[in-house]
């Protein structure tokens, strides 16, 4: 009994919840039914207003200013594309004519190496002829001078020419090199060399012994000498002495050039004029040291001191040679 009563007081309950479900259905859709007639109703309500004239013609002209701009847009594009092409193709033509430029140039240097060598060809054979036509016009000048000048005798000065002898008296020494004349202090020189013999044959051993003395009015002397021990008889008894003498002698000035010009030499205020005042001609030599380039002024210098009574010796000298002596050598034939 009590098991049919709850039985039926759970289905009543379900029943129950059954109805509440669908009035809340029904009642969702009345509402949704309302909603859709009212929104249906405000659509139709709703009426839409019509655009102004002014607000069409705004309208028109911002289509046709978009129209325009468009065509605008696509003829620059199409302008830009044409100036692109046209642009590579002068790229390209500028290519071919640096070729070219770089062609040219080339050939420009070369024709202006070719013109310089021409030109100073040119150059060189008009200085020739310039020189030429200079010793033409001198020539035409000289023989026109010439053919001026009268004719004249010529008095020709001989000098007589004494036989030779050896110098053994006083001799003074003198360089003539390159028209200048110099006096060399050859005894002077002499002198030191036998100082600087006594000092160092006191202090050196035998052998071969290499020295200098001087300066002596801007002259030096350079010797060589050999120096030996030997057996000595004094007295009946044999002891050693030592024995030196000079094996080569070379004198020569400290500076180049040295000496007096020839037209000065032979003057009464000269260097040549003072060495010679107060010395004997009869027992006096005059020894001139004389190079290649100078024999022409050893005449006027050997004319000069005939004259005034001294004998005259010459020594030639080759081109680079100093004064130079030695054992060996011979002493100066004078005239």
């Amino acid at each position: 009994m009590s098991r049919r009563k709850r039985s039926d007081q759970l289905s009543g309950g379900h029943d129950s919840f059954l109805d509440i479900v669908a009035n809340l259905v029904g009642i969702l859709i009345i509402l949704v039914v309302i909603l859709g007639a009212r929104s249906h109703q405000l659509a139709q309500e709703i009426e839409i207003e019509p655009p102004t004239e002014a607000e069409l013609a705004l309208i028109d002209r911002e289509h046709r200013t978009a129209l325009s701009v468009s065509r605008d847009v696509e003829r620059l594009e199409k302008s830009i594309s044409a100036y692109d092409g046209e642009l590579e193709h002068r790229r390209k033509e500028r290519e071919v004519l640096m070729q070219l430029l770089d062609v040219a140039q080339q050939q420009w240097e070369e024709s202006l190496a070719e013109m310089d060598e021409q030109k100073q060809k040119t150059a060189a054979l008009q200085r020739d002829r310039e020189i030429a036509e200079n010793e033409l016009a001198e020539l035409n000048a000289q023989a026109s001078a010439l053919e001026e000048v009268p004719e004249s005798i010529v008095a020709v000065e001989h000098l007589p020419t004494p036989m030779a002898k050896t110098v053994f008296g006083d001799e003074v020494h003198f360089r003539l090199k390159d028209g200048l004349l110099a006096m060399v202090p050859v005894d002077a020189l002499l002198d030191e060399i036998k100082e600087d013999f006594q000092r160092l044959a006191s202090s050196a051993r035998s052998g071969d012994k290499e020295s200098s003395v001087g300066p002596i009015r801007d002259f030096v002397a350079h010797y060589s000498m050999q120096m030996s021990r030997e057996s000595v008889a004094r007295g009946g008894q044999i002891g050693m002495a030592s024995r030196v003498q000079v094996a080569e002698l070379i004198i020569e000035p400290l500076r180049e050039p040295i000496g007096e010009p020839i037209a000065q030499a032979l003057q009464p205020q000269s260097q040549l004029a003072y060495e010679l005042a107060g010395r004997d001609p009869a027992s006096t030599t005059v020894t001139v040291w004389v190079y290649p380039e100078s024999f022409a002024q050893f005449r006027q210098v050997k004319e000069y001191l005939y004259r005034m009574g001294f004998a005259t010796a010459g020594r030639p000298l080759p081109h680079g040679h100093p004064i130079a002596g030695s054992p060996s050598g011979s002493r100066s034939q004078s005239q």
